[in-house]
């Protein structure tokens, strides 16, 4: 065995952390079964073999107005777009209730930076939904993105707007609009967006509003194995600054169809390979989740590359208009699971299911 290849073993098998060159050397010299062995080691801390959780989801896309202009977008539409719209409260009711009908309880709300949209819309969006459904269902409110945009649009600061939201019964903030957590990425692609500071100190501030977040990276546009790593550092330092604040670490691939950036889809293989390198480097993150969304079949694979947990999709606007597909037929995708040698089992995360995400370790 190489000696490079033997060090990190070891020190994974003693739960010593490895370092961003250990990462790096991993990438470019570990095979494939190398990958899956040490993923499969750190993922062992966390969770019993060849079990894994998911959710019935849908993402609720209420705007497609945005401002941003991010180059790898296939979804927005500026103001006064013929197509641009604004979902009333009727429309984003009923695609509750079909999710409701089929056994779903979890919802994700992702829009844009839409001009004419300030927080009182999104208090009164999400405090209608909360009176509605109460704890029936729970949702990811908006993407950490919006939430700066809407602040400094309702021209308040974050930890006011996030008070608002509070107030009108929002408990997540997604940890969307990272993409790629590296300023040199974000000012070729997405300069709108907000620096990575900007994003992290406002992730910080929803902790320290009593609310949960998640991490997310997208990876597959033209970005470096520097940029990436850039990425894994920076959620792995936060992580240990807020002793966890963290729920669970989300990866997956961008799609490059009907957008300005354009470009090819990475492999299968080189997502399963940068999944098991996320399980490795992220040793203080429990859940570890792989994209049915955007990998289809191929996410199940990545059970064995590490990841534990994966959403049933069953619509987001923003991805379906890059090119991907929406598979609704939940025992199938299950099966794919079940083919890889895992038995599923459905994490309830709605406050009146019988075990919240807090408590449930399989």
């Amino acid at each position: 065995m190489n000696k490079r290849l033997l060090e990190i073993k070891n020190a994974v098998n003693k739960r010593e952390r490895i370092s961003r060159d250990d990462a790096a050397w991993l990438w470019q010299h570990a095979s494939n079964d190398d990958l899956i062995d040490l993923a499969s080691t750190v993922r062992a801390r966390f969770h019993n073999a060849n079990t894994a959780t998911y959710l019935l989801m849908r993402i609720i896309n209420y705007t497609n107005i945005c401002v941003a202009k991010c180059d790898y977008c296939s979804f927005y539409r500026l103001p006064r777009a013929k197509d641009g719209y604004v979902r009333s409260k009727e429309y984003i009711f009923q695609k509750i209730d079909e999710l409701i009908a089929e056994g779903g309880e979890f919802f994700g709300f992702n829009g844009g930076f839409n001009p004419e949209l300030k927080i009182e819309y999104y208090a009164d969006l999400f405090g209608s939904i909360r009176e509605r459904y109460g704890d029936s269902i729970e949702f990811y409110a908006m993407t950490i993105v919006e939430l700066i945009y809407a602040a400094r649009l309702s021209k308040m600061s974050v930890s006011e707007a996030l008070s608002i939201l509070k107030n009108a019964g929002v408990r997540w903030i997604t940890g969307g609009g990272a993409e790629v957590l590296s300023d040199s990425f974000r000012k070729r692609h997405s300069p709108l967006k907000y620096t990575v500071a900007e994003y992290m100190q406002a992730q910080k501030e929803i902790l320290a509003a009593g609310m949960k977040t998640t991490a997310t990276m997208v990876i597959g546009f033209d970005e470096t194995l520097d940029e990436r790593l850039d990425h894994l550092e920076t959620v792995r330092k936060f992580q240990d600054e807020t002793e966890g604040g963290l729920f669970s670490f989300l990866a997956w691939t961008y799609k490059p169809y009907n957008n300005e950036l354009g470009g090819n889809e990475i492999s299968a293989e080189e997502y399963l390979r940068h999944l098991a390198l996320c399980r490795i480097f992220f040793d203080n993150i429990a859940f570890i989740r792989t994209s049915v969304l955007t990998q289809n079949a191929n996410a199940l694979r990545g059970l064995k590359y590490g990841a534990n947990d994966f959403d049933i999709p069953w619509e987001d606007e923003v991805t379906q208009k890059a090119g991907a597909t929406i598979e609704k037929d939940v025992e199938k995708i299950l099966s794919y699971a079940h083919e890889e040698g895992f038995k599923t089992i459905r994490r309830p995360i709605a406050l009146n299911s019988i075990r919240s995400t807090q408590t449930l370790k399989v």
